[in-house]
């Protein structure tokens, strides 16, 4: 396959300059070369470009066509290496994220708005869902994931972590008794999320302890507002919870068992380099979070 671009260059290069050396002089090549591809150029489309004499270089009819047509073809050309030059150094255009909907709503979003006004041209669509979206048949650019990840196939960074307290109120610990051990979480009420189980952690390593709820839902705030309501224990992310440990609502309980803080996490797809836009809101989120 012909490469259609030999040559034009050069072309145009003499035909701005009306000199071989100075057209050379700007491209920083050698005569020679200038020369030798101008000649190709016009074996290619059989006709003679230009006109060549000890004194001065003029454009034959073709050449002068020819010239007329490449000039703005070239000047598009920078035109265009100088557009992605700058969408590298000025970010623009729109990011599509999906995150979980408590998470997105009390930490996610207030970050994204701040980002939108340090980054002006830049726009997002973010959705908010506790489904797993598939990433690359929708069309969305990074995804937020808590906890443990369950596809390998998606690329990964970790934004940050996030730890799990167990808690109950004063009063019903009052009532019911502190859990002492893994075993004893037996005899409480346990409201659970959207797992069956809560992860914990001894001397041999992680436990699972499987849960028979009486409440069961996959809102932290109505868990929350529940073991307000002393209804029972309840095992959630620090971002739930913060104030209400502060302000002694719920007392931690099993804090000797307390597993390993989980991550949270920015996904995109494999094989896929991160725009300039993506990448600066990953670093964002990085340092925010």
């Amino acid at each position: 396959m012909q490469n259609l671009w030999q040559g034009v260059n050069e072309f145009v290069a003499v035909a701005d300059q009306q000199s071989f050396t100075k057209a050379a002089k700007q491209l920083d090549l050698s005569t020679a070369h200038i020369s030798r591809q101008v000649r190709l150029l016009e074996a290619r489309l059989g006709t003679e470009l230009v006109y060549r004499t000890t004194r001065r270089v003029s454009l034959t009819e073709a050449g002068n066509l020819y010239y007329q047509s490449c000039r703005p073809l070239l000047d598009g050309l920078q035109h265009a290496e100088e557009a992605v030059g700058e969408l590298q150094s000025t970010p623009r255009g729109r990011i599509r994220i999906t995150a979980p909907v408590n998470w997105g709503d009390y930490h996610l979003a207030p970050v994204l708005n701040q980002f939108l006004i340090d980054y002006p041209e830049i726009s997002l669509h973010c959705e908010l869902t506790n489904q797993k979206l598939d990433l690359i048949h929708e069309g969305f650019d990074l995804a937020i994931r808590l906890g443990k990840l369950d596809n390998p196939q998606l690329v990964a960074k970790q934004l940050g972590q996030r730890r799990l307290h167990t808690c109950a109120s004063p009063a019903y610990l009052k009532t019911h008794g502190v859990p002492s051990t893994l075993s004893a979480l037996a005899d409480h009420e346990c409201l659970s999320g959207t797992l069956d189980y809560w992860r914990f952690r001894d001397d041999s390593g992680e436990r699972i302890v499987k849960l028979s709820s009486r409440l069961r839902c996959n809102s932290g705030n109505a868990l929350l507002d529940a073991a307000k309501r002393n209804l029972g224990i309840i095992q959630l992310p620090d971002y739930y919870l913060k104030d209400a440990i502060q302000n002694q609502d719920l007392i931690e309980v099993l804090q000797a068992y307390a597993p390993d803080d989980e991550g949270i996490w920015a996904l995109y797809p494999p094989g896929r380099q991160l725009s300039p836009k993506v990448r600066i809101l990953v670093d964002y989120l990085t340092a925010t979070l």
